[in-house]
């Protein structure tokens, strides 16, 4: 039989009189099942599976979550002659196993029906560390291995608790909760026999829980993930805007977990998507029993591979030593590839937090950052370099924002939901927005050169691009000449950020660059450090400029040829697959009256 450490006090409150467990089971209205006697002495292999036929049916006509809790206790602790029985649920937006039900004998304080005793699940290892299905466990108080756990071993005695079994009760797949068993000193031990009749009943109300959440799960669903079993985004903006209320009235410190699973997408294109939604089950386990360091703390999957922990009334450092240890168990799941972790806090050096808004970009900034550079520890707002990065970013995001129609629920996300997109739909409708919008006030039809430092500019930002060149070749011609770019980024190599730049000297024979040749025809190419089918001459441009990768297209109208360059860096989204974009949006640019560059 398996032994592992149990709860602080090895046991759950109980609900029964001091007379020990009733001689039968206690029929439900209508149930015309001979009632079961308990098993107080050994196995006895008939009225157990009477037991189950008789559990069975009664949760069968039981639709009320409550009631399949109650009927699940008391039927399980007859069935398996125990003193106390109890229904435990892992609630995994706060990391604790919250008792539901206690049935049998009650100690000292205990409730049939408790409000709030729970415990951390950081106390059942075996749940959360695990990839192996849970199996039932026992502990009594003279096993040797007891006496390394004096104080628990005192609390079972308290109580008047001589041997416990714990079976996991799952629930599609996942642990959902657990079913305990105690019995006296005057009993007889749980023997393995017992161990294998217990998970036979916590797999029989796993059923019946199925079936009654069923009949409440569309409230349930509005505000938790159905995948993790984690709160959601709709339950964790609730719950901002509320914790931001009490920031205001009274002061309290807020603070922000954000984090992105690594790997997610290599892992879904390798291995498919079921392996990868077992990555973020694992992980969701990993962020609700770190979140329950943190007691109180709501954990959440805003959606994809992107979670965070919402934490109020704990000074930042205390929520930064969470999220480093999160950091580090992502490091130890198999399969992943650790987390991009940020962290944001009212109680650090980022200046005036107005909004709900505002603490969100703050961290997804830092989790952008922490991104951008393969943080294995997480990124905080307020600390490090000064002047900090993360503050300059979320306050470009914030002044993007703010130049949409604001509404209740608008996307906080705004960091990389509509400033940096490297989806081609959403790249393509942003940019042919702005070279729409601008065209009338500042740039004429035929000014060749503006339209396609729109396009440039517009993509780079985009993709959080480092900068973006435009080239000129006259007709007939066969060296390339850059006319205008702009550094949005420093790579170490580059001296200023930030400006636009008329460029007269940089000049390119094209016989040496193949790619760029073919592009100025209209065609259109990505190239990547380290990438076999890159061009050397172009590998070589990247080298030069300090860059990772490259998109470009080009096309010619009535007054010669031009190219279009966007550079990027680990910071920048991946090009990959756009190319195809930019030459559609370098075409769009070059239609309508032609004209040369300044």
């Amino acid at each position: 039989m398996r032994t592992v450490a149990s709860r602080p006090d090895s046991s759950s409150p109980g609900a029964e009189g001091p007379n020990g467990p009733p001689d039968d089971l206690p029929g439900m209205p209508g149930d015309t099942c001979p009632e079961p006697v308990a098993l107080v002495e050994g196995p006895d292999a008939a009225r157990r599976l009477h037991a189950i036929i008789h559990l069975a049916k009664t949760l069968a006509t039981t639709h009320h979550f409550t009631e399949v809790v109650r009927v699940s206790a008391t039927q399980a602790r007859l069935a398996m002659g125990a003193a106390h029985a109890s229904i435990s649920v892992w609630e995994r937006d706060s990391g604790r196993l919250r008792v539901l039900v206690n049935d049998g004998e009650l100690a000292e304080g205990e409730e049939p029906h408790p409000d709030a005793e729970t415990y951390a699940v950081t106390d059942f290892p075996d749940i959360i560390e695990s990839d192996a299905w849970p199996t039932t466990w026992s502990r009594c108080v003279d096993d040797p291995a007891s006496t390394q756990d004096p104080e628990r071993v005192a609390a079972m005695r308290r109580r008047g608790r001589h041997d416990c079994m714990v079976a996991p009760i799952m629930v599609e797949g996942r642990v959902w909760g657990e079913l305990y068993l105690a019995r006296r000193a005057d009993q007889p031990r749980f023997e393995p026999v017992d161990a294998e009749f217990a998970g036979v009943l916590a797999a029989q109300i796993s059923a019946g829980l199925a079936q009654a959440e069923h009949f409440e799960r569309i409230e349930k669903l509005a505000f938790t993930d159905p995948l993790t079993g984690l709160a959601n985004r709709r339950a964790i903006d609730a719950r901002l805007d509320e914790a931001m209320s009490r920031h205001y009235r009274e002061g309290v410190v807020v603070s922000l977990i954000v984090c992105d699973v690594n790997g997610l997408k290599r892992l879904n294109d390798e291995r498919g998507h079921d392996v990868g939604d077992r990555l973020l089950e694992r992980f969701a386990d990993q962020l609700s029993a770190c979140g329950a360091m943190l007691p109180g703390a709501m954990a959440a999957r805003l959606g994809g591979d992107e979670f965070c922990v919402l934490a109020e009334g704990y000074p930042p450092d205390d929520v930064v030593a969470v999220a480093e240890e999160l950091c580090r168990r992502a490091l130890r799941m198999h399969d992943g590839e650790g987390v991009a972790c940020g962290v944001a806090s009212t109680g650090d050096p980022v200046g005036p937090v107005t909004s709900a808004d505002r603490l969100f970009r703050l961290a997804d900034a830092a989790q952008y950052r922490a991104k951008g550079s393969r943080s294995t520890r997480p990124v905080v707002a307020g600390r490090g370099q000064q002047p900090d990065l993360t503050l300059s970013l979320a306050r470009e995001a914030q002044d993007d924002a703010e130049t949409e129609t604001p509404g209740p629920h608008r996307d906080r996300r705004r960091f990389r939901g509509a400033l940096h997109n490297a989806e081609p739909g959403r790249l393509l409708a942003a940019v042919l927005a702005v070279l729409d919008e601008r065209e009338p006030k500042s740039v004429h039809r035929a000014d060749t050169l503006g339209r396609l430092e729109i396009v440039a500019d517009t993509f780079a930002r985009m993709l959080d691009g480092v900068a973006w060149w435009v080239s000129y070749l006259p007709p007939g011609g066969r060296v390339l000449r850059t006319v205008r770019y702009s550094i949005h980024r420093l790579t170490g190599v580059q001296s200023e950020s930030g400006s636009r730049y008329n460029a007269v000297t940089a000049e390119y024979d094209l016989a040496h660059y193949p790619a760029t040749a073919d592009a100025v025809q209209g065609g259109s190419f990505v190239a990547e450090l380290g990438d076999p089918g890159t061009d050397p001459a172009e590998e070589d441009l990247l080298l030069v400029g300090g860059y990772k990768a490259m998109v470009a297209a080009g096309g010619s109208n009535a007054a010669g040829g031009w190219l279009v360059e966007i550079y990027a860096d680990d910071l920048s989204l991946s090009v990959t697959g756009l190319a195809p974009v930019l030459r559609a949006l370098v075409a769009v640019a070059l239609t309508g009256g032609a004209s040369l560059p300044e």
